[in-house]
């Protein structure tokens, strides 16, 4: 009964989308084309949040293709201090330096990942069963082992564990964050984020003016001597280290502060946006028909650019979009 629910949710969740569909975003002010894009030179196959899989197995990560290919049986679960981190379905995964090709390390952990993460001798890994654990990579031992709330449905977007001095913290697939001491191997804290049953996995991550930001598909957690929570439906977050944006399934683009209360808010019907990336005094929004939106981080104005977006993976490294086989630079 359970899958047969799912797989109506699913069905419904498909015919909506088909038929809202039909109104598409069609701005009246383009400027004019976007100047500072062309071909990569790459094909984007797969994506992580900071890593992307093109080519012959290799890896794009801090704006350049590094000189390592993972295996064709692994999955790309992103880069991490000075690491690509790759896993099979059957949870063999697998460190490769980014600095020496040569230098691989590799653990047997039976078990699907979801994420992982690494600083100095620990390894986080975030499983899809919303297990949490923690590894010595010099032994390959288990420190510590955390059991989490298995997921329904998840967002595909999922965010890797965060380091701070002797502080892990996971963002889980099941809307929480929480916080472990790697030194004296114990959890410290758990945090709700959100409580929704489907698609309530953390989807973003980050300090923004010494508070944790955090959210789902569905809420923004503001976190520091008291938690602040507002409810959106979101599809994308950036923030800069003052304020928080968010770009909504509405089409809407909102400043928020780092208390989440909202500076401005920009409406863009049927907009449908890929992502954003903050750069100096601008915020640049990617919309799926073929758009990029310059926006003042006051919000007081923006501009309207045609760019070129094909159906493809999209990769966002620092100041680029990647799309397909084509970038996009706000630098």
């Amino acid at each position: 009964m359970k899958f047969l629910f799912l797989f109506l949710i699913t069905l419904s969740a498909t015919i909506f989308t088909a038929c809202s569909s039909k109104e598409v975003f069609k701005p009246t002010n383009v400027v004019d084309n976007w100047e500072h894009s062309g071909n990569s030179e790459v094909l984007i196959k797969n994506i992580s949040p900071d890593a992307a899989l093109v080519e012959d197995q290799k890896v794009l990560a801090l704006d350049k293709v590094l000189d390592i290919k993972i295996p064709e049986s692994n999955k790309l679960l992103g880069y991490s201090n000075g690491w690509v981190i790759s896993a099979s379905i059957d949870g063999s995964l697998t460190l490769h330096s980014a600095q020496d090709g040569t230098k691989v390390e590799k653990f047997e952990l039976k078990r699907t990942v979801a994420t992982a993460g690494v600083k100095d001798d620990v390894l986080a890994v975030l499983f899809t069963n919303n297990e949490m654990a923690l590894y010595s990579i010099a032994n390959k031992t288990l420190l510590l082992k955390e059991q989490g709330d298995a997921p329904i449905v998840i967002n595909a977007k999922i965010v890797k564990p965060y380091f701070r001095d002797d502080i892990v913290i996971f963002s889980t697939l099941d809307g929480k964050i929480v916080v472990i001491n790697s030194k004296i191997k114990k959890k410290l804290r758990t945090i709700i984020v959100s409580s929704e049953d489907y698609f309530n996995n953390i989807i973003y991550f980050n300090l923004v003016n010494n508070k944790i930001i955090t959210a789902t598909g569905h809420k923004l957690l503001s976190l520091a001597e008291q938690e602040i929570r507002v409810s959106y439906d979101i599809r994308s977050v950036a923030s800069d280290d003052k304020n928080v944006f968010i770009a909504t399934k509405q089409g809407e683009i909102i400043s928020l502060t780092s208390e989440l209360q909202q500076n401005a808010k920009l409406k863009f019907p049927f907009a449908h946006f890929l992502g954003m990336i903050v750069s100096n005094d601008k915020l640049y929004a990617l919309e799926k028909e073929g758009y990029i939106i310059e926006i003042s981080k006051d919000f007081s104005k923006h501009s309207i650019y045609d760019v070129n977006v094909d159906d493809g993976y999209v990769f966002i490294s620092d100041k680029i979009f990647y799309v397909g086989d084509e970038y996009i630079s706000v630098k």
